[in-house]
């Protein structure tokens, strides 16, 4: 049983520069979440070396992540709420060696911003001390980052300003 206190949550707050259709839609493949879902640490960027995705309500997800010494770790989860360019809720729980014995919940919200940009919520509950969740925060804060740099790359890959 988790017995985490409920104030162990995190919560990370973005404005990204493209609308929410393409926001979302890093979200929603294998391929998309290969380019972005790594973190960067002390400057060296970590590797998505494989990603699984069935993206739907009940389906799965599975990824490796290869630190730049070549340490793998992987992760999974379960698509709990998709909805589309709003809204999506996953389980997630590291494989082996995480010190996180349960899965935790995701929670990703994309608000409009005016007419070109998305308010993104990142929520992830409940963490079983503050030490991992302020691990989580700085690993999910770099993901984001990524992300970000993703978005950038396929608005000027489709013409757009970034």
């Amino acid at each position: 049983m988790n017995t985490a206190s409920p104030d162990l949550s995190l919560t990370i707050v973005r404005t990204l520069p493209a609308p929410p259709a393409i926001v979302f839609e890093a979200w929603t493949s294998a391929e998309h979440a290969r380019r972005w879902w790594y973190p960067r640490v002390n400057g060296q960027d970590f590797a998505c070396v494989a990603f699984e995705m069935d993206f739907r309500v009940g389906g799965a997800y599975r990824y490796c992540i290869r630190s730049p010494q070549g340490g793998d770790s992987w992760a999974h989860g379960v698509f709990r709420a998709i909805e589309p360019e709003r809204r999506l809720e996953m389980t997630f729980q590291w494989e082996q060696g995480s010190g996180m014995p349960e899965a935790t919940l995701i929670t990703v919200s994309f608000e409009p911003e005016g007419r070109d940009a998305t308010r993104l919520t990142f929520c992830q509950t409940p963490f079983e001390s503050a030490d991992l969740r302020d691990g989580h925060a700085a690993g999910w804060g770099a993901v984001l980052d990524r992300l970000a740099e993703d978005i950038a790359r396929t608005l000027a890959q489709r013409g757009a300003r970034a």
